[in-house]
Formats: structure tokens, sequence, C-alpha cells
């Protein structure tokens, strides 16, 4: 997982089917952000959810931005597009 997240400018981690996943997914490749997507079954979301208290997780530039919520509240707030340009994800 720190390989992944260290390689790839936007990296989103979440269960397998998780609609809120793909809420996520949706709101960055609408941006023009192609995230790599990380998807748990069952038994690793459980190891994944202990380490974190929501699913999904959205790391962008190597660092943990935060979930669904936190992802949503800095695009309203126009913090997002200068955060994925810094990380490179974004040449606009």
């Amino acid at each position: 997982m720190r390989r992944m997240v260290a390689e790839n400018p936007v990296v989103v981690m979440g269960r397998r089917g998780c609609c809120m996943c793909h809420v996520a997914r949706r709101l960055l490749l609408g941006l023009g952000v192609n995230p790599t997507v990380c998807e748990f079954g069952d038994e690793a979301a459980g190891e994944a959810v202990a380490l974190v208290e929501e699913l999904p997780v959205v790391f962008v530039g190597g660092r943990l931005l935060g979930g669904l919520d936190r992802l949503v509240a800095v695009h309203i707030t126009g913090e997002l597009v200068p955060i994925l340009k810094e990380a490179g994800a974004l040449w606009l």
C-alpha cells in the first residue's frame, strides 16, 4: 500500500463496490485526474478499516488527504485543484 501511495499522484482506497469510492473517483475524473483505485475485498477491507476510520481514503502527493467528506470540502472551498497541481496530478 505504501509503495502504491508513494508512486502515484492520487490514490483512492475503498471497499469493492462501495458507492462512496465511486463518488470520490468520479469527482476526481471530473476534474481531469485519473486516480489509481485500490479496492479491497471484505477481509482486506476489515484490515484497512482498522488503520483508518472511514473508507474511501484519498491520498494526494503521497499524503493522506482524508475521506470523501474531506475531498468534497476541499473541492467546495477551491483548495483541491491547487493541491492536485502541486502533486503533479493536474497540468492546468
